[in-house]
């Protein structure tokens, strides 16, 4: 058996046609969605993502603001600005991006960004909203996995589901939105004592630790689902997920590639998550929540 590839290109591309009719939709009254990106130094796997970010907006029609800032600069500089952008009512969406140097205190950072503009779902308010059930911003990459399963059809309801990795980014978001569709979840850790036992038994699993190849063909159950979000560029200049592919690939039912899988649908999700704000704000389709993964078609 060899495992069907759950394209993340492809599947990102349909969901951002959705929410292009949305953004047009918005703008022949006059409201063009807008997105704030702030960046601080030059780490050149930021500027990387940061440029992706800035051109899909382009792509999609969205207005896009690139603020860029020296290592030098101070926090109170930045604070400042995320001020300013939250009072602009051209600015539906503000990200800052990490990395943040050392003497920045990424979480005072994050936290300043209105919660109205927090689209990529990181403040303490929006987080709440999740762990609740009530509409709020949800992380860009876990959101953007759910569309995946959604769009294969995979069935969630009494699903067990595996989650290695508890960031506040992937890992913790991406265990209530499959606990919300009533899968049965299990979360493992590098403490973890018998990391196979439980990637065993998942029907979907989601590994998101940024170890290359930590979960390979051997520990999957037959049929499962995998979705691998890590990705590392190896000594030879190859990206590699954490999931060993060539192995897993013959035993599981799907599995997504890296690259090519869950990347490009985090991006998919900023954008959705801007033009969702941009809806609120200006009294469109605000009254959608996230319980649900936002729909592809």
């Amino acid at each position: 058996m060899t495992a069907t590839l759950i394209d993340g290109v492809a599947i990102s591309r349909v969901t951002r046609e959705s929410w292009r009719i949305r953004a047009d939709a918005l703008k022949s009254r006059g409201f063009t969605p807008g997105l704030a990106v702030i960046i601080v130094g030059e780490n050149a796997a930021s500027k990387l993502y940061v440029r992706n970010k800035v051109k899909a907006c382009g792509e999609m029609g969205l207005h896009s603001e690139l603020i860029e800032y020296p290592d030098s600069v101070s926090q109170a500089d930045v604070l400042a600005k995320v001020e300013a952008l939250n009072g602009d009512p051209s600015i539906h969406g503000i990200l800052v991006q990490l990395p943040l140097p050392k003497h920045f205190d990424a979480e005072r950072v994050l936290e300043s960004i209105a919660p109205s503009k927090d689209v990529d779902g990181f403040h303490v308010e929006n987080a709440g909203a999740l762990a609740t059930g009530l509409p709020g911003f949800w992380p860009c990459t876990p959101h953007g996995v759910m569309v995946m399963l959604d769009y294969h059809k995979v069935p969630l309801q009494g699903a067990e589901a595996v989650v290695v990795g508890r960031s506040n980014i992937v890992g913790k978001p991406q265990a209530l939105m499959l606990l919300a569709r009533d899968a049965t979840v299990t979360i493992c850790t590098s403490k973890t004592r018998d990391l196979a036992f439980h990637t065993r038994r998942a029907d979907v699993l989601v590994v998101a630790t940024g170890r290359p190849k930590i979960v390979t063909g051997e520990m999957i159950k037959p049929g499962g689902v995998v979705i691998d979000v890590g990705i590392t560029r190896m000594p030879d200049g190859k990206l590699c997920g954490d999931v060993d592919f060539e192995s897993a690939r013959l035993v599981a039912g799907m599995i997504t590639p890296v690259p090519g899988g869950v990347g490009p649908m985090t991006i998919s999700m900023l954008l959705a998550n801007t033009v969702l704000s941009a809806e609120r704000s200006t009294g469109g389709r605000a009254s959608v929540t996230q319980l649900r993964a936002v729909p592809v078609v």
